[in-house]
């Protein structure tokens, strides 16, 4: 059982009480990513994911938030979510939401963090088993945000400035495009209050709007990338059923019976992984393999 609220900002709340825990879970949840950017900032959603953690005017470094957040036990990542023992809800959501109100998007951090970023996407590149479902995508959608890589291009990280990521953070990060999640052991009388007192001055604005997908495929289509290393990978795939289509269940069966298929006769794994990707647009079913 789970009860949804929408706080007087515009922010929605999603409490789910389980009393058998003793643990709970505060999850920030916002309505943009890489199918909201222009090729001019393609990659940004992501960057901002690394430095929105690095200190915020309460807390200025990073090494505050995370050793305030240890101390207590909590596990803590860049999805904006917080795990801790019920006792110290109060923190969890004094940390999240000074993160998603008072970053401070420090210049140092946005340079240290744009090398690692440019690393990251070196190491995915050298990753052919991870490659080819980027190269998938390139081929359903195309050229268009949801075709596009989601950690971006090494050239556009690299010219990125400081003004880009706050107007973007400022334009996207609104109340109305939020949802916040509490999850475990809480007190169901004053949860609301606790949450409207930490999130009540999330900024109020109108998030810009994700494009249409536009699909375009009228025939087979395949993308080849050569790449010289021991193995060829590769990626079938087809669209699918939507995530509000009944038969979405028998695909759900279909990717468990799919993982883990090979040739015995020569005891070479064929297919590593299938997977379902289901959204209300386009849903995939694919194949992949080896890793």
């Amino acid at each position: 059982m789970f009860h949804k609220t929408t706080l007087k900002n515009g922010l929605r709340v999603i409490t789910v009480p389980m009393k058998d825990v003793r643990s709970v879970t505060v999850l920030v949840l916002v309505g943009t990513g890489s199918k909201y950017e222009t090729r001019e900032i393609n990659g940004l959603s992501h960057f901002l994911e690394h430095v929105m953690f690095k200190g915020t005017k309460k807390r200025p470094t990073a090494l505050q938030i995370s050793t305030e957040l240890d101390r207590v036990g909590a596990e803590h990542n860049a999805f904006t979510g917080d795990e801790a023992d019920f006792n110290h809800l109060d923190l969890a959501l004094d940390i999240v939401s000074d993160i998603l109100i008072n970053s401070t998007f420090n210049p140092k951090e946005i340079e240290r963090e744009r090398g690692v970023i440019i690393e990251e996407i070196n190491m995915y590149n050298d990753m052919p088993s991870r490659y080819t479902g980027v190269l998938f995508d390139r081929l359903l959608y195309g050229d268009q945000p949801a075709g596009w890589e989601i950690l971006g291009k090494k050239e556009v990280i690299s010219k990125l400035k400081r003004p880009e990521l706050v107007q973007y953070f400022q334009n996207q990060y609104v109340a109305d495009n939020i949802v916040v999640t509490v999850a475990g052991k809480f007190d169901e009388k004053n949860i609301l209050n606790k949450i409207e007192h930490y999130f009540s001055k999330v900024r109020i604005g109108e998030p810009k709007s994700k494009p249409p997908v536009v699909e375009k495929q009228s025939k087979p289509e395949n993308l080849v990338f050569y790449k010289k290393t021991e193995q060829t990978h590769f990626c079938l795939g087809v669209r699918a059923y939507n995530v509000f289509d009944p038969r979405k269940y028998a695909l759900s069966v279909l990717s468990s019976t799919g993982s883990g298929l090979r040739s015995e006769k020569k005891r070479a794994w064929l297919i590593t992984s299938a997977q379902w990707l289901t959204t209300q647009a386009t849903p995939v079913f694919w194949l992949s393999g080896p890793e």
